[in-house]
């Protein structure tokens, strides 16, 4: 009798067990099914994560083309700046040579026409110097302007990839800190950001 007592509380503590057992497993499997976007909220921080790097990626070629642009302004100004002077130079000696033209043929009576035609083909040199001297300056500073025009541009696309890059980071954050926590609203606010920061990296690629 004892030998069958004994073993039917050996029965009931096993009985007990694996009803505990199947408890805990049946618990188990439902917070994994209650967890289960989790998983998915992973895969989107990586999606996230990739996103950023090329909108950093983007901002640094933006940046770069900036600092290209604007090397390339100064250099073009200077540039003009200088054939501006060359210009202000042959101006200089062609009104000098037009003031001897008046000048010359009172002083020297003989050969007034020799010396008349030679100050004529003098003020006609500089003047077509002056012309092609004129037209480089200037192409110079179609060049700047241009330079100037993409610097600009460049700038302003660099921004929106930036905000798009810091947007990105807040999302990350708030994904990550939702896999901590939890919180599914913390997620749909995360994908919420980054949505705003594709929105941004579009903006940009469009402009």
């Amino acid at each position: 009798m004892n030998n069958v007592g004994q073993l039917d509380k050996e029965l009931a503590e096993l009985k007990a067990f694996i009803a505990d057992l199947k408890q805990d497993r049946a618990a188990q499997k439902e917070k994994e099914q209650r967890e289960a976007w989790t998983k998915y909220t992973s895969m989107s921080l990586v999606f996230i994560a990739v996103l950023a790097s090329v909108a950093s990626q983007w901002s640094g070629k933006y940046g770069g083309t900036v600092l290209v642009s604007l090397n390339n302004s100064t250099y073009n100004q200077a540039l003009a700046s200088d054939q501006w002077s060359y210009y202000q130079a042959k101006s200089i000696k062609q009104n000098l040579y037009e003031a001897l033209r008046e000048v010359a043929p009172k002083a020297a009576e003989t050969n007034s026409s020799a010396a008349l035609a030679a100050f004529n083909a003098k003020v006609q040199k500089y003047k077509a110097d002056e012309a092609d001297i004129s037209a480089k300056a200037k192409g110079y500073e179609r060049d700047r302007d241009a330079a100037r025009e993409t610097a600009t541009r460049a700038n302003k696309l660099g921004g929106y990839m930036g905000s798009a890059v810091s947007i990105f980071q807040i999302a990350i954050a708030l994904g990550s800190i939702c896999l901590v926590t939890k919180k599914k609203p913390l997620w749909y606010l995360s994908m919420a950001l980054a949505a705003l920061a594709g929105l941004k990296m579009i903006q940009a690629w469009i402009s």
